[in-house]
C-alpha cells in the first residue's frame, strides 16, 4: 500500500521508538507523519521541532540469543505542529488530509475535564473531546471517514476511545455521531515494547522486541507491512500472554526479593544473571503456568513467548529496576496473580501453584 497521511498526536518517545520507526522502515524515503504536540505546552516546542529534523533511536538488548547495539537515525515525520498556537491548521489537516489518526496521550489524555463542556475547540479540553470537534469538522467538509489507532494502555482502546468521543460529541448533531459510529474505524490494538530511557532533544533507547497488536475488524488497514504489526482475530489471548507471563513474572520476581529482604538483585537482569533463581522462574512458567494455557486452548504458541519474554528480562542493557516494579505491589499481586490463579481455575486447571501462592501470602 501507499503510505498514508498520518496526524500523530503525542511527541512520546514510545511512538518514537515505535510506531514512528515502523512508518521511517516501511518508507525510508517518505515522511508519512504530522506530529501534534497535544497538550499545547509552548514549553516543549523544542522537541516538537527537534522530531521534524530527524532523532537517533538505539536499540540495545539481546535478540535470539546475540547481543544487539544498533543506532538508527529516524526521520518519518514531515511537520511538528503544537495545538494551541497551530490550531487551526490541526483542524484543516484532519478535515481535509488525513488517512489515519495516531495517539498516545497516556492515560491522562483520555480523563474528562472541566473544559470538555465548552462549545468550541479549546486545547485544555481532554483528546477524546478535542477529537470530537476535530472530527466534526472532518465531517461537516463532507470527507469520507478516516482510521484513528489509539495506543494508549487501555484494554479495548479504540472501543473506549470512541466511546468517549460520542460521549463528548453528546450535544452535536445525531447525524455526525452516527457518522463517527458507522464511518470511522476505531482499532482496538495492545503495543508493548520498553523504551527505557530518552534521548535529547528527541530520540530514545529501546529494547529489540516489538509489538503492534491490531484486532481485526471491518474496514481495517493496516498503517504499513511491518513484520512487528500483527492483525489478530482477538486481542484477549495476547493481552493474557502479556499480563499473565510478562508482567506475573516480573510480579514473582518483586515478591521473591521483597522476601528476601529486598537483597540479592537491584534491577531484572540481575534476576536473570543469576542462574538459581532463573531455573526457579523457568520451572515456575513452565509447572504453574503453562498448565493454565493448555487448559484454556491458548498453548499454541506459548513456549516462543515465555523464551522471548525471559531474554527480554535478560536485557544487559535495560536498568528496569525491581524497587520501581514494587511500586502498587499488592495491587499489581491481585491483578496479575491473583487474577491469573482464577483464570486457570475457571478453566479447569486445578493444579498446585506453589510459587504463585508463595507470591501471594508473602505481600
Amino acid at each position: 500500500m501507499s503510505n498514508p497521511t498520518v496526524v500523530q498526536f503525542g511527541t512520546s518517545r514510545f511512538l518514537q521508538a515505535h510506531a514512528d520507526l515502523f512508518f521511517a522502515e516501511c518508507w525510508p524515503d517518505a515522511q508519512p507523519v504530522t506530529v501534534v504536540q497535544s497538550s499545547g505546552d509552548p514549553s516543549r516546542a523544542g522537541r516538537v521541532q527537534a522530531l521534524t529534523r530527524g532523532y537517533d533511536l538505539r536499540i540495545r538488548g539481546l535478540q535470539a540469543g546475540a547481543p544487539v547495539d544498533q543506532l538508527r537515525r529516524v526521520s518519518p515525520i514531515a511537520r511538528g505542529l503544537c495545538f494551541g498556537p497551530d490550531m487551526a491548521e490541526v483542524q484543516r489537516l484532519v478535515a481535509e488530509e488525513a488517512d489515519m489518526i495516531l495517539s498516545n496521550t497516556a492515560d491522562a489524555g483520555f480523563r474528562p475535564c472541566a473544559a470538555d463542556a465548552g462549545p468550541k475547540l479549546d486545547p485544555a479540553m481532554s483528546y477524546p473531546a478535542k477529537l470530537a470537534h476535530l472530527l466534526r469538522g472532518r465531517f461537516e467538509a463532507g470527507a469520507r471517514g478516516l482510521q484513528v489507532m489509539p495506543t494508549e494502555l487501555v484494554r479495548n482502546n479504540g472501543d473506549t476511545l470512541r466511546g468517549l468521543v460520542l460521549d463528548a460529541a453528546s450535544a452535536m448533531d445525531r447525524a455526525y455521531r452516527a457518522w463517527l459510529t458507522e464511518e470511522v474505524v476505531w482499532v482496538n490494538s495492545l503495543v508493548d515494547r520498553i523504551v527505557s530511557e530518552p534521548l535529547y532533544p528527541a530520540g530514545a533507547i529501546a529494547e529489540p522486541y516489538a509489538l503492534w497488536a491490531m484486532e481485526a475488524q471491518r474496514g481495517l488497514q493496516v498503517p504499513c507491512p511491518h513484520p512487528s504489526i500483527e492483525v489478530v482475530p482477538d486481542l484477549g489471548v495476547i493481552e493474557r500472554r502479556k499480563l499473565f507471563v510478562l508482567n506475573l513474572g516480573h510480579s514473582w520476581m518483586v515478591s521473591t526479593w521483597l522476601a528476601a529482604g529486598r537483597q540479592g538483585a537491584v534491577h531484572v537482569r540481575d534476576v536473570m544473571a543469576d542462574p538459581d533463581w532463573a531455573q526457579k522462574l523457568r520451572r515456575l512458567y513452565a509447572e504453574e503456568v503453562v498448565p493454565a494455557f493448555a487448559a484454556a486452548g491458548e498453548e499454541a504458541g506459548l513456549a516462543a513467548y515465555i523464551d522471548t519474554t525471559m531474554e527480554r528480562f535478560a536485557n544487559p542493557f535495560l536498568a528496569h529496576r525491581l524497587e520501581d516494579i514494587a511500586q502498587n505491589h499488592t495491587e499489581k499481586l491481585q491483578r496479575r496473580i491473583g487474577a491469573f490463579l482464577a483464570w486457570a481455575a475457571d478453566h479447569g486447571d486445578r493444579g498446585a501453584k506453589p510459587g504463585l501462592h508463595a507470591a501471594m501470602e508473602g505481600d
